[in-house]
């Protein structure tokens, strides 16, 4: 069953992170690892000019941050992986909530220095709402940093997980030696010399043989020896299924920057990963080996070719093989679509694949078909459950500043926010467009991509909102809604979808509108049905 075989060995996660925790490093490293590329580009200095690999926008090299989710595969003993690298950057949160719903586990990067960071304690939530397997990555070893036992204690704590370390530093900062291998029993010394790609293991059968010693030192043994006695004392011993269920957490330690305890990750993440996962629809649940192809978009991207006017949706395939030239119903729009030149990603180079299994993620060339979300079947009505709106941080009017340009700059904005960059509100009273943004850099992101993808200079005007709320009237027909309609009439706005939104200017307003209108909910997310 080469069909089955396929799925099998299909593995795909996310690395998530906060910013600078090392997480494009992280995913460049694996990359090198699997073949994909032959030289790793210093992710923050701008004296190399290669950049990340992952990092394909220009105003993510200028930042050294990754601002799109950017798909990357490559095989690894047979294995065929997909990363999907999310933005850490707090602004792009949106972007990755919806990535995780695309990922059948997840690789955490935490900065051995600052231990758990806000951003990280988000985004772990979000896996652990919904069980996705999560392994832990401890990076940047090589430099002063806190102790092993007590980043342990914290990711336990902040992020409530159940952790097993799966390997363990020798010494770290200036003290650190390498890593002894838990899970495959090894020692990997570190020569802090990162030009050398892939380190030598020693083979270690007993942890207390004098060998040991001699390799790293009377004293480093002894402290080695006492905390993986430790170790074994305090932590449960490793369980697949308990992982795969998203109960118990693997911890590896290493420094990606200098290559360090990536391949231990990698050996072990390929064992232990889940293969694709069963999927909720909201009809039923999508297993991946059934025959019938189904698949949704996660994710859409405007423009990945400054050259041609390209967008690519990102879809991800549930079950059933994606086969090029076939038709497939667009369940939405209710109608049937064929493509021709079905993407697949490699690092930064893109070939057109003829057929893709469960697991894999596949670009395909959209005229504007495509929303977040939507799903792609064979005929059956699916809807896959995806992920919500939230209400914005920020708000500002959006204002045209080329008159000659207003086409392009309303096409544009509508890609923009087709591609889920930030949301659009319509104000009803005078058909002013205002966009809602998680963070403020956000701003900066489509005001450099209007100009530059678009050829449309825009100029913004802040706007005092708390939060934006979707309006759900028990009856539109009753007086209470037309009153609601008629006094709140400069506070309320379209979102893209043509849902009632009420912008309200504070707390204290909004609180008054709900007492005063018992019959009319407000939510702070636009899925509510």
């Amino acid at each position: 069953m080469k069909f089955i075989e396929e799925i099998n060995r299909r593995r795909t996660f996310g690395i998530i992170s906060h910013p600078d925790a090392g997480k494009t490093t992280l995913t460049e490293k694996l990359l090198l690892f699997g073949g994909a590329i032959q030289e790793a580009g210093a992710v923050k200095s701008n004296k190399i000019k290669k950049g990340a690999t992952s990092d394909f926008m220009e105003i993510e090299r200028q930042r050294g941050i990754s601002v799109a989710t950017s798909v990357l595969a490559f095989e690894y003993n047979g294995i065929k992986i997909n990363i999907l690298d999310t933005p850490g950057h707090k602004d792009f949160a949106e972007d990755t909530y919806r990535t995780l719903t695309a990922v059948d586990s997840v690789i955490v990067v935490i900065d051995v220095a600052k231990g758990v960071e806000e951003q990280t304690e988000k985004l772990v939530e979000v896996c652990r709402m919904r069980n996705i397997p999560m392994i832990v990555f401890i990076n940047k070893l090589d430099r002063e940093g806190k102790d092993a036992f007590e980043l342990l204690d914290e990711i336990e704590q902040k992020l409530k997980l159940k952790v097993i370390p799966l390997s363990f530093p020798i010494g770290m900062g200036y003290e650190f030696k390498g890593i002894y291998n838990i899970w495959e029993q090894n020692i990997n010394l570190f020569s802090g010399d990162n030009r050398k790609n892939i380190e030598e293991t020693i083979e270690i059968s007993d942890i207390n043989s004098p060998e040991v010693n001699s390799l790293i030192g009377d004293k480093s043994a002894e402290t080695l020896r006492e905390e993986l006695e430790l170790v074994e004392g305090i932590y449960p011993n490793f369980d697949r299924e308990e992982y795969l269920n998203g109960n118990l957490q693997p911890v590896f330690f290493g420094s990606a920057l200098n290559n360090f305890g990536v391949r231990e990750l990698l050996d072990c993440f390929v064992d232990i990963a889940p293969k694709p996962r069963a999927k909720n629809s909201e009809e039923r649940l999508v297993k991946p080996d059934e025959k019938q192809f189904t698949g949704f978009v996660f994710k859409i991207h405007a423009n990945m070719d400054p050259k041609h006017r390209d967008r690519l949706a990102f879809i991800k395939i549930v079950s059933g093989e994606f086969k090029r030239n076939t038709p497939y119903l667009h369940v939405r729009n209710n109608k049937k679509m064929k493509f021709s030149s079905p993407n697949a990603f490699f690092a930064e180079k893109k070939e057109i694949v003829d057929v893709s299994y469960p697991g894999d993620i596949v670009g395909l060339h959209d005229t504007g078909n495509f929303k977040i979300g939507d799903t792609l079947t064979e005929g059956e009505i699916i809807n896959y459950k995806g992920i919500p709106s939230f209400s914005p941080e920020h708000f500002r009017y959006i204002n045209n500043a080329d008159p000659l340009k207003s086409k392009q700059l309303y096409k544009g904005i509508d890609q923009l926010m087709d591609e889920g960059v930030a949301q659009l509100f319509t104000l009803e009273l005078n058909g002013r467009k205002v966009i809602g943004t998680v963070g403020a850099l956000q701003y900066e992101v489509i005001q450099y991509r209007l100009e530059h993808e678009y050829g449309a200079k825009c100029t913004y005007e802040n706007l005092n909102v708390y939060k934006a709320c979707w309006v759900d009237p028990e009856d539109p027909k009753n007086d209470e809604y037309k009153d609601f309609l008629r006094v709140k009439q400069r506070f309320l706005a379209k979102d893209k979808q043509g849902q009632l939104v009420f912008l309200a200017d504070s707390a204290f307003s909004l609180q008054m509108t709900e007492q005063k209108y018992p019959s009319i909910k407000f939510h702070y997310v636009s899925e509510f049905k």
